[in-house]
């Protein structure tokens, strides 16, 4: 039996489809309470770098409506700090010490892990849960008599 055009066009043929996406990497809670997700976008390889180094990133900061606040690549500056001595926001303290060198990933800080119930006027509201995409560019590991000075 012969099918008409409108059966035949309605016939799916698989090898005409387009492969389906990779499904989005699940967001880890990395905190133990929910206050920081984080989302692999790219794995990274290595290790990751202990307390007291100093990392180099790159990072754009969003609201949850998804409002730029921040943005290292728009600036064509990386962003350098000493891990885990509380010079930057606790989610990035706790979030960054959890990626590996090359590591894009989404993390997402709740606001006592961000900028808290003050928030950081103008470009953040009081309370506000953060995203930021952080790329780990590298880090290096500082001596005892580094931290000396």
């Amino acid at each position: 039996m012969a099918q008409t055009e409108a059966q035949q066009a309605s016939t799916t043929d698989v090898s005409d489809s387009k492969p389906s996406e990779p499904a989005a990497a699940p967001k880890v809670d990395i905190s133990g309470d929910g206050g920081v997700l984080k989302q692999v976008l790219r794995e990274g390889s290595g290790e990751c770098p202990p307390s007291g180094s100093k990392v180099r990133v790159h990072y754009v900061g969003r609201l949850l409506d998804g409002t730029k606040f921040d943005s290292s690549r728009d600036r064509d500056e990386e962003f350098e700090f000493d891990l885990g001595k509380g010079r930057v926001i606790k989610g990035w303290d706790l979030g960054v010490g959890k990626m590996e060198e090359g590591e894009l990933a989404i993390l997402t800080c709740r606001s006592d892990y961000a900028y808290g119930e003050a928030g950081s006027p103008p470009t953040t509201p009081p309370g506000a849960t953060l995203e930021f995409e952080v790329e780990l560019i590298d880090f290096s590991e500082t001596s005892k008599d580094d931290e000396d000075l």
